[in-house]
This record gives C-alpha cells, structure tokens and sequence, in this order.
C-alpha cells in the first residue's frame, strides 16, 4: 500500500519526523501539536463566526432593499 501526501512519501515523512523529534525531543512534540490543533480550532471558528456574520448583514440589507 502506497502512502502518498503530494510531492513527499512515507520514507520523507518518517525521516522528517525522526529529524523533529530529534530537535524537538519526544516531550515537546505533544506540546506543539496540542497548540497546532489549539490554533486550526480558533481558525474554524473564527471562519464561521464571520460566514454567520456575512450571512446576517446581506439578509438585513436585502430586507431594506425591499
């Protein structure tokens, strides 16, 4: 089975993990996901706040139009 993300493959990500955990040591790893995860979460929900945002301002204006 073939594990293919783009233009790298499984050996390049598992030498690429090695290389960080090498860096980064094996406690700081879990740290810097949680923040990652901690972060893509607020993006998320900052994009809907503001599609919830954009949809309640075009229905306000299409009722002055009216």
């Amino acid at each position: 089975m073939a594990l293919f993300v783009g233009p790298l493959g499984m050996q390049e990500l598992l030498i690429i993990l090695m290389i960080a955990l090498i860096i980064f040591g094996g406690k700081k790893i879990p740290e810097l996901a949680k923040g990652l995860g901690q972060g893509i979460r607020e993006f998320k929900t900052s994009l809907k706040a503001g599609e919830e945002e954009g949809q309640g301002t075009s229905q306000a204006g299409a009722a002055k139009d009216s």
